[in-house]
């Protein structure tokens, strides 16, 4: 089993994870964290997979994110955390609070609503995809 990479802020038994959007990385919410630790929090900047440090894997979905989630605080012991999710990653923690409510204290979601949204990155995943990254 891989486990998601995570940077770690504070030293407190009050967990907070914290899920980033598409494209994005735990760091990003480094500024934040370092506010959040400071109200005895420790705060798991997390890395989905095929982000920032964790893993990469040709499979790919919100239940595998919210399974390697799951997988990540069993392999830590952690039994109750907070989960904030901005963008995808609220839509991932949306999911994880229906699969696994019992291991959530609160959920806070940032940036985007429960609603099926019309695929929109495809240009962006495209032109990537193209990039031959031996000659880069």
């Amino acid at each position: 089993m891989k486990i998601l990479h995570s940077n770690l802020i504070g030293n407190s038994d009050r967990d907070l994870f914290i899920i980033h959007g598409f494209l994005g990385m735990g760091d990003n919410w480094k500024t934040h964290a370092k506010k959040i630790a400071e109200k005895d929090f420790q705060v798991h900047l997390l890395d989905l997979r095929n982000h920032g440090k964790s893993f990469w894997s040709k499979d790919f979905s919100f239940e595998l994110m919210v399974d390697d989630i799951y997988n990540y605080a069993k392999h830590n012991k952690i039994k109750k955390f907070s989960l904030l999710g901005h963008s995808m990653g609220g839509n991932v923690s949306m999911l994880f609070s229906q699969k696994y409510p019992e291991f959530l204290d609160k959920i806070i979601i940032v940036d985007i609503i429960p609603k099926e949204y019309k695929p929109h990155h495809e240009n962006i995943v495209t032109s990537l995809m193209s990039l031959d990254f031996k000659k880069i």
